[in-house]
């Protein structure tokens, strides 16, 4: 029996290549898609939105952290692809209990690249895996960097403020874009107002997920510190982490590029 390494270094054995999967990852249920899978995909989370002429008719299992564990039973899954930070860990426990469970570890561009491989593997696609991988590499390689780095503060949160600080995938798409994190903390800190006057970065970025800032909030935060720039980013550039990381380079040098 086949036996793979997940990014937990846990060891999970499959009977074949898998022919029922339920991915609760977005990002890793469009990579399914880009990969090659079509039925085989029997179920995905509501915030697993791409491909949307795909995903819409999947059955939905609830949100990530927020799943429908009987749903899942029912659907009689024979893998579930999930990810350490964006599933609660109790519900994965439960899900282990129905079938093998693969679980993704993402901080870097290092790490995303080998869960790709890991799942081209998994999927018997280990050749379109690989090609991926090799493409976003030499998109990521070409990027412009700006002349000046730049101090940013990424929020993700609002009401208590929230950013990306470092050990972060996020952190990582900064560096790769040539860009300073204005965080030192570690992870998602909650941050005030005299915190992000004594940081003073050059520029915020809002991001556009999870939480859905808009202009709005841009004049709020030129209240604060009307000497920094606000843009509105897509998260999804910066945080998702699985076929999305194609169209991150050209993305991002479209930002530079603005700034």
């Amino acid at each position: 029996m086949p036996v793979f390494g997940d990014q937990l270094n846990r060891e999970v054995e499959l009977p074949g290549i898998p022919k029922r999967i339920i991915s609760i990852v977005p990002s890793q249920t469009e990579l399914l898609f880009y990969l090659g899978l079509d039925a085989e995909v029997i179920g995905v989370t509501k915030f697993c939105v791409h491909p949307a002429d795909k995903v819409n008719s999947i059955a939905k299992v609830g949100g990530t952290k927020h799943l429908d564990i009987e749903k899942i039973r029912l659907l009689a899954p024979d893998l579930i692809i999930a990810n350490k930070e964006e599933n609660d860990r109790h519900q994965v426990e439960e899900l282990i209990n129905i079938c093998p469970v693969w679980i993704s570890d993402i901080s870097d561009l290092n790490s995303a690249l080998q869960m790709i491989e890991c799942i081209g593997d998994i999927i018997g696609r280990s050749g379109q895996g690989n090609i991926l991988c090799k493409e976003i590499n030499n998109r990521f390689n070409g990027i412009k960097l700006p002349l000046t780095m730049l101090k940013v503060a990424y929020f993700i949160w609002r009401k208590p403020f929230m950013v990306a600080g470092k050990n972060t995938f996020i952190d990582c798409m900064l560096q790769k874009s040539g860009f300073i994190n204005a965080i030192e903390s570690e992870r998602y800190p909650q941050i005030d107002t005299e915190g992000l006057t004594t940081i003073n970065p050059d520029i915020i970025f809002l991001s556009s997920e999870p939480y859905p800032f808009t202009q709005k909030h841009i004049e709020e935060f030129k209240v604060l510190l009307p000497d920094t720039r606000g843009i509105l980013v897509d998260g999804e550039m910066f945080s998702w982490y699985g076929s999305r990381l194609l169209y991150a380079p050209a993305y991002f040098e479209q930002l530079i590029s603005e700034l």
